[in-house]
């Protein structure tokens, strides 16, 4: 599937996160969602990615904005990532990938010649009306979160 084009409705998803604990899209009608997809658990881009979401969570709340890290490895594999970094907001298992091919983050990717479907770094920020606000492909760290916080505030 295609990525989801800002202005357009983002797809409904039902996962569990970090503790078993499941979360909807619907359950956030009225607020402002930030769901980034990330490739793999406790990688050193993932885990910077994740580290500067935690940190941005106070700024994030007071716009009453909740956030979503999303990858394919499973529940366990979340719970022990979360743990290593003081990772508080939900991390969602995507093990069959269905999420991430909703909203066009499960990609061919290539890697020292080889081939591989994958996760691309990618982020939405879905209005309180469950609308594409933004989205940011192939992202680079760096600098990430803040943009993203920027983009909330405006």
């Amino acid at each position: 599937m295609a990525l989801i084009e800002p202005g357009k409705k983002a797809p409904a998803f039902t996962l569990k996160d970090q503790q078993g604990t499941v979360h909807r899209l619907s359950d956030y009608a009225g607020r402002s969602v930030i769901l980034y997809f990330y490739p793999k658990d406790d990688t050193p881009g993932c885990t910077k990615e994740s580290c500067e979401f935690q940190a941005a969570l106070p700024h994030l709340k007071k716009r009453q904005a909740v956030v979503f890290g999303i990858s394919i490895l499973d529940e366990a594999s979340k719970a022990k990532f979360a743990e290593k970094h003081g990772l508080t907001f939900p991390l969602l298992a995507d093990a069959d990938h269905a999420v991430a091919e909703k909203y066009g983050t499960w990609q061919e990717k290539s890697n020292y010649g080889r081939t591989y479907m994958g996760i691309a770094r990618t982020t939405y920020l879905i209005g309180p009306d469950g609308k594409v606000r933004q989205r940011w492909d192939n992202v680079k760290v760096t600098g990430h979160v803040d943009a993203v916080t920027a983009a909330l505030a405006g």
